[in-house]
Protein backbone atom coordinates (compact mmCIF):
# COMPACT_ATOMS: atom_id res chain seq x y z
CA UNK A 1 0.00 0.00 0.00
CA UNK A 2 2.93 2.35 0.61
CA UNK A 3 3.86 2.09 -3.07
CA UNK A 4 0.37 3.37 -3.93
CA UNK A 5 0.58 6.21 -1.42
CA UNK A 6 3.93 7.30 -2.86
CA UNK A 7 2.62 7.05 -6.41
CA UNK A 8 -0.50 9.07 -5.60
CA UNK A 9 1.63 11.80 -4.07
CA UNK A 10 3.90 11.93 -7.13
CA UNK A 11 0.91 12.11 -9.48
CA UNK A 12 -0.95 14.75 -7.51
CA UNK A 13 -3.78 12.46 -6.42
CA UNK A 14 -5.41 12.67 -3.01
CA UNK A 15 -4.90 9.24 -1.42
CA UNK A 16 -7.69 7.64 0.56
CA UNK A 17 -7.69 4.21 2.21
CA UNK A 18 -11.10 2.57 2.53
CA UNK A 19 -11.88 -0.23 4.98
CA UNK A 20 -15.26 -1.78 5.76
CA UNK A 21 -16.91 1.63 5.50
CA UNK A 22 -16.85 0.96 1.77
CA UNK A 23 -19.86 -1.33 2.22
CA UNK A 24 -21.91 1.56 3.64
CA UNK A 25 -22.18 2.87 0.08
CA UNK A 26 -24.37 -0.07 -0.94
CA UNK A 27 -28.15 0.05 -0.61
CA UNK A 28 -29.84 -2.40 1.80
CA UNK A 29 -30.99 -4.79 -0.93
CA UNK A 30 -27.44 -5.26 -2.21
CA UNK A 31 -25.97 -5.53 1.30
CA UNK A 32 -28.52 -8.20 2.18
CA UNK A 33 -27.82 -10.19 -0.99
CA UNK A 34 -24.03 -10.05 -0.56
CA UNK A 35 -23.72 -10.15 3.25
CA UNK A 36 -21.83 -13.47 3.18
CA UNK A 37 -19.70 -12.57 0.17
CA UNK A 38 -17.70 -9.41 0.97
CA UNK A 39 -15.51 -9.86 -2.11
CA UNK A 40 -18.56 -9.61 -4.37
CA UNK A 41 -19.93 -6.70 -2.33
CA UNK A 42 -16.64 -4.83 -2.67
CA UNK A 43 -16.69 -5.29 -6.45
CA UNK A 44 -19.92 -3.32 -6.61
CA UNK A 45 -19.09 -0.90 -3.80
CA UNK A 46 -15.91 0.26 -5.55
CA UNK A 47 -17.98 1.26 -8.56
CA UNK A 48 -20.32 3.25 -6.32
CA UNK A 49 -17.29 4.95 -4.72
CA UNK A 50 -15.81 5.87 -8.09
CA UNK A 51 -19.13 7.28 -9.27
CA UNK A 52 -19.61 9.34 -6.10
CA UNK A 53 -16.04 10.62 -6.27
CA UNK A 54 -16.55 11.83 -9.83
CA UNK A 55 -19.91 13.36 -8.89
CA UNK A 56 -18.10 15.30 -6.15
CA UNK A 57 -15.93 16.99 -8.78
CA UNK A 58 -12.90 14.75 -9.31
CA UNK A 59 -11.48 14.91 -12.83
CA UNK A 60 -10.04 11.40 -12.48
CA UNK A 61 -10.57 8.67 -9.89
CA UNK A 62 -8.45 5.53 -9.53
CA UNK A 63 -9.29 2.40 -7.57
CA UNK A 64 -6.45 0.04 -6.64
CA UNK A 65 -6.90 -3.08 -4.51
CA UNK A 66 -4.90 -3.17 -1.28
CA UNK A 67 -2.66 -5.90 -2.68
CA UNK A 68 -1.67 -3.86 -5.73
CA UNK A 69 2.05 -3.09 -5.92
CA UNK A 70 3.35 -0.22 -8.07
CA UNK A 71 6.97 -1.12 -8.81
CA UNK A 72 7.55 1.19 -11.81
CA UNK A 73 5.78 4.45 -10.86
CA UNK A 74 7.23 6.48 -13.74
CA UNK A 75 5.51 4.24 -16.27
CA UNK A 76 2.28 3.81 -14.32
CA UNK A 77 0.32 6.62 -15.98
CA UNK A 78 -3.49 6.76 -15.64
CA UNK A 79 -5.19 6.51 -19.05
CA UNK A 80 -7.19 9.47 -20.28
CA UNK A 81 -10.38 7.42 -20.43
CA UNK A 82 -12.26 5.08 -18.12
CA UNK A 83 -10.38 1.77 -18.25
CA UNK A 84 -9.98 -1.63 -16.59
CA UNK A 85 -6.82 -3.55 -15.74
CA UNK A 86 -5.09 -6.30 -17.72
CA UNK A 87 -4.90 -9.85 -16.38
CA UNK A 88 -2.60 -12.38 -17.99
CA UNK A 89 -2.80 -15.38 -15.69
CA UNK A 90 -0.08 -18.01 -15.99
CA UNK A 91 -0.30 -21.38 -14.30
CA UNK A 92 1.17 -24.81 -14.70
CA UNK A 93 -1.04 -27.83 -15.28
CA UNK A 94 1.01 -31.00 -15.20
CA UNK A 95 3.94 -30.56 -17.56
CA UNK A 96 2.31 -27.73 -19.55
CA UNK A 97 2.06 -24.00 -19.00
CA UNK A 98 -1.35 -22.36 -19.49
CA UNK A 99 -1.96 -18.70 -20.34
CA UNK A 100 -5.32 -17.01 -19.77
CA UNK A 101 -5.78 -13.45 -21.06
CA UNK A 102 -8.50 -11.48 -19.28
CA UNK A 103 -9.27 -8.05 -17.81
CA UNK A 104 -9.76 -7.25 -14.13
CA UNK A 105 -11.15 -4.69 -11.68
CA UNK A 106 -8.32 -4.65 -9.13
CA UNK A 107 -7.26 -1.46 -10.96
CA UNK A 108 -9.88 0.90 -12.37
CA UNK A 109 -9.46 4.38 -13.77
CA UNK A 110 -12.57 6.53 -14.18
CA UNK A 111 -13.26 9.90 -15.79
CA UNK A 112 -16.42 12.00 -15.71
CA UNK A 113 -18.74 11.82 -18.68
CA UNK A 114 -17.61 8.35 -19.75
CA UNK A 115 -20.42 5.79 -20.13
CA UNK A 116 -18.43 2.69 -19.16
CA UNK A 117 -18.55 3.18 -15.38
CA UNK A 118 -22.33 3.74 -15.10
CA UNK A 119 -22.96 0.85 -17.50
CA UNK A 120 -20.70 -1.48 -15.53
CA UNK A 121 -22.23 -0.44 -12.22
CA UNK A 122 -25.80 -0.84 -13.44
CA UNK A 123 -25.04 -4.22 -15.03
CA UNK A 124 -23.33 -5.52 -11.89
CA UNK A 125 -26.20 -4.38 -9.67
CA UNK A 126 -28.85 -5.97 -11.87
CA UNK A 127 -26.96 -9.25 -12.02
CA UNK A 128 -26.67 -9.45 -8.23
CA UNK A 129 -30.34 -8.71 -7.66
CA UNK A 130 -31.44 -11.13 -10.40
CA UNK A 131 -29.29 -14.00 -9.17
CA UNK A 132 -31.27 -16.45 -7.05
CA UNK A 133 -28.38 -18.68 -5.98
CA UNK A 134 -27.25 -18.60 -2.36
CA UNK A 135 -23.78 -17.53 -3.48
CA UNK A 136 -21.84 -16.71 -6.63
CA UNK A 137 -18.20 -17.23 -7.52
CA UNK A 138 -15.97 -14.49 -6.03
CA UNK A 139 -14.98 -13.24 -9.52
CA UNK A 140 -18.64 -12.92 -10.62
CA UNK A 141 -18.68 -9.11 -10.88
CA UNK A 142 -14.94 -8.74 -11.45
CA UNK A 143 -12.86 -10.58 -14.04
CA UNK A 144 -15.69 -12.88 -15.18
CA UNK A 145 -18.19 -10.10 -15.96
CA UNK A 146 -15.55 -7.69 -17.26
CA UNK A 147 -13.91 -10.28 -19.50
CA UNK A 148 -17.31 -11.19 -20.98
CA UNK A 149 -17.99 -7.50 -21.66
CA UNK A 150 -14.49 -7.04 -23.05
CA UNK A 151 -14.90 -9.99 -25.42
CA UNK A 152 -18.10 -8.45 -26.77
CA UNK A 153 -17.20 -4.76 -26.77
CA UNK A 154 -13.38 -4.35 -26.44
CA UNK A 155 -13.22 -2.22 -23.29
CA UNK A 156 -10.42 0.33 -22.84
CA UNK A 157 -7.63 -1.45 -20.95
CA UNK A 158 -4.96 -0.02 -18.64
CA UNK A 159 -2.28 -2.39 -19.89
CA UNK A 160 0.33 -1.37 -17.30
CA UNK A 161 -2.04 -2.41 -14.47
CA UNK A 162 -1.29 -6.11 -14.47
CA UNK A 163 -1.58 -9.22 -12.31
CA UNK A 164 1.15 -11.54 -11.05
CA UNK A 165 -0.03 -15.12 -10.62
CA UNK A 166 1.84 -17.33 -8.10
CA UNK A 167 3.73 -18.94 -11.00
CA UNK A 168 4.92 -15.53 -12.22
CA UNK A 169 5.90 -14.45 -8.71
CA UNK A 170 8.01 -17.58 -8.27
CA UNK A 171 9.55 -16.96 -11.70
CA UNK A 172 10.47 -13.39 -10.77
CA UNK A 173 12.02 -14.45 -7.48
CA UNK A 174 13.94 -17.41 -8.85
CA UNK A 175 14.72 -15.82 -12.23
CA UNK A 176 13.23 -18.78 -14.06
CA UNK A 177 11.83 -17.27 -17.25
CA UNK A 178 9.14 -19.67 -18.46
CA UNK A 179 6.11 -18.16 -16.67
CA UNK A 180 7.45 -14.60 -16.92
CA UNK A 181 8.09 -14.87 -20.66
CA UNK A 182 4.64 -16.35 -21.22
CA UNK A 183 3.11 -13.38 -19.40
CA UNK A 184 5.15 -10.89 -21.45
CA UNK A 185 4.56 -12.59 -24.82
CA UNK A 186 3.00 -10.16 -27.36
CA UNK A 187 2.89 -7.36 -24.75
CA UNK A 188 3.78 -3.89 -26.02
CA UNK A 189 5.54 -3.24 -22.70
CA UNK A 190 5.89 -4.93 -19.29
CA UNK A 191 3.38 -4.10 -16.53
CA UNK A 192 4.30 -1.23 -14.22
CA UNK A 193 2.07 -2.37 -11.37
CA UNK A 194 0.54 -5.69 -10.44
CA UNK A 195 -2.13 -7.12 -8.24
CA UNK A 196 -0.27 -9.69 -6.14
CA UNK A 197 -3.30 -11.94 -5.50
CA UNK A 198 -3.01 -12.06 -1.72
CA UNK A 199 -5.86 -14.58 -1.74
CA UNK A 200 -3.31 -17.06 -3.12
CA UNK A 201 -1.63 -16.97 0.30
CA UNK A 202 -4.90 -17.94 2.01
CA UNK A 203 -5.29 -20.78 -0.49
CA UNK A 204 -1.69 -21.83 0.31
CA UNK A 205 -0.66 -21.42 -3.33
CA UNK A 206 1.93 -18.86 -2.26
CA UNK A 207 3.86 -18.13 0.91
CA UNK A 208 3.51 -14.65 2.43
CA UNK A 209 7.30 -14.42 2.68
CA UNK A 210 7.46 -14.63 -1.12
CA UNK A 211 5.48 -11.40 -1.41
CA UNK A 212 7.77 -9.73 1.12
CA UNK A 213 10.85 -10.74 -0.86
CA UNK A 214 9.24 -9.67 -4.14
CA UNK A 215 8.32 -6.17 -2.97
CA UNK A 216 11.62 -5.61 -1.18
CA UNK A 217 13.50 -4.75 -4.40
CA UNK A 218 11.36 -3.07 -7.08
CA UNK A 219 14.42 -2.08 -9.14
CA UNK A 220 15.38 -5.75 -9.50
CA UNK A 221 11.89 -6.62 -10.73
CA UNK A 222 11.85 -3.68 -13.17
CA UNK A 223 15.21 -4.67 -14.61
CA UNK A 224 14.32 -8.33 -14.93
CA UNK A 225 10.97 -7.66 -16.62
CA UNK A 226 12.41 -5.12 -19.05
CA UNK A 227 15.32 -7.44 -19.87
CA UNK A 228 13.05 -10.41 -20.57
CA UNK A 229 10.73 -8.19 -22.61
CA UNK A 230 13.60 -6.87 -24.75
CA UNK A 231 14.77 -10.44 -25.35
CA UNK A 232 11.31 -11.49 -26.50
CA UNK A 233 11.06 -8.43 -28.77
CA UNK A 234 14.41 -9.23 -30.40
CA UNK A 235 13.20 -12.72 -31.29
CA UNK A 236 10.33 -11.39 -33.41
Amino acid sequence: MQSVRDWADRRGFRYRFLGDELFDLLDPAIRDRTQHQPVVASDLARLRWLSLTLDAGATCAVWLDADTWIFDPDRFVPPDTTAVGREIWIQREGSRWKRFTKVHNAALCAHPGNTLLPFYEDTARRLILANTAESVVPQFLGPKLLTALHTAAQLPVWEEAGVFSPAVIHGLLERTPQAVDLMLRNAASPPAAANLCASSVRRQELDASALERLTDDPQRIRDYLSGRHRRLQSRR
